[in-house]
């Protein structure tokens, strides 16, 4: 590990502390924060170094302890933050284990304690979607505005049409697909609708410790349709959940979203906006997938592409707005299976 981060972990400890500490790195996902596991003798915590830390003007304009004292007000399954030192870059964390949400649905688990545990994991998100701040302070001055789904949408064409995908996509068409795009955009920009969303809350983002869901890398949350989180939880890159599930959790959270008052809508148009948002986000990961294979060398991504291509024909064959630019894509759709 990198000898500057060493020795700022272990200026944490006093000098009989350091000598009983052992440190080694977590695999993260794609960020420049890294992460490790500190192991004293009884126990262990999580250092986070993050560069952002360092360029903060003051704690109180940092992201993340931003939202981690947002969520704690709430009472949200969050770690707790132990120290902070910004000047290094570095928080100790609480340990909240190795299980993610991930492990629990892929290992063969009894089906009703995977879908209980994601019954939980929807409740806890109508819960962050419940909660409203000062319009002009963190979180709640970010959005899913045109310019960012624009941005998203863009960064896909870039990496994933225009490289990863460059002999199976016909390039001179990636203008019709930005033209679509943007009407997909137009509808999904709906700021009367907006609530607080995590904006990464799929399966890696989610510990379970002792039996409980603990949320993680909230860092970036913002507003958008209550949508965004369920379809990063719903149809999520690393785990396929079964349909019948899927379904039940989304009435769930459309119910929840209802009893709180929250974006007053129907069932109706409650999945419709679903599905459009689940092609943007999904577009949006494999966008993501794409830049970090071919430009970054992150060959372990590839893996993740396949499965979030094939969620994209259940959208297209079921809604009007998805159909051309789905015809622009089938290309890339039916080539998931030849890379």
């Amino acid at each position: 590990m990198d000898a500057t981060i060493r020795k700022s972990i272990l200026g944490f400890f006093n000098p009989e502390e350091q000598m009983q500490l052992a440190i080694a790195p977590v695999q993260g996902d794609a960020s420049t924060r890294r992460y490790y596991r500190i192991r004293q003798p009884g126990k262990s915590l999580i250092a986070c170094y993050d560069p952002l830390l360092q360029e903060t003007p003051g704690l109180g304009s940092y992201p993340f302890l931003v939202l981690h004292d947002i969520f704690a007000a709430h009472n949200l399954p969050v770690p707790e933050v132990i120290a902070v030192d910004a000047e290094k870059g570095i928080l100790l964390l609480e340990d909240c284990g190795t299980t993610q949400l991930q492990d629990i649905a892929e290992e063969g688990s009894n089906p009703e304690t995977v879908a209980e545990l994601y019954r939980t994991v929807i409740d806890t998100l109508a819960q962050i979607q419940s909660i409203t701040g000062n319009p002009g302070d963190l979180p709640f001055n970010l959005a899913f505005d045109r310019e960012k789904l624009m941005f998203e949408f863009d960064f896909f064409i870039e990496h994933a049409l225009l490289d990863y995908f460059t002999a199976s996509f016909d390039s001179r068409a990636a203008g019709l697909v930005r033209s679509e795009f943007e009407i997909i955009s137009a509808i999904l920009v709906q700021p009367d609708r907006f609530v607080l969303n995590h904006r990464d809350f799929h399966s890696r983002n989610i510990m379970v410790c002792e039996g409980k869901p603990v949320i993680i890398d909230f860092q970036d949350a913002r507003m958008g349709l209550p949508q965004y989180d369920a379809v990063s939880l719903l149809r999520d890159s690393y785990v396929t959940l079964d349909l019948a599930l899927v379904y039940e959790l989304k009435t769930r959270h459309y119910t929840a979203l209802s009893e709180i008052g929250v974006a007053a809508m129907s069932l109706d148009e409650y999945l419709y906006l679903f599905d459009l948002m689940a092609f943007q986000r999904n577009i949006k990961a494999i966008g993501t997938f794409c830049y970090q294979s071919s430009v970054l060398k992150k060959k372990s991504y590839d893996q993740s592409i396949a499965p979030t291509l094939a969620y994209l024909a259940d959208y297209i064959g079921g809604r009007d707005e998805l159909k051309k630019v789905g015809r622009l894509l089938m290309p890339i759709i039916e080539a998931r299976h030849n890379r």
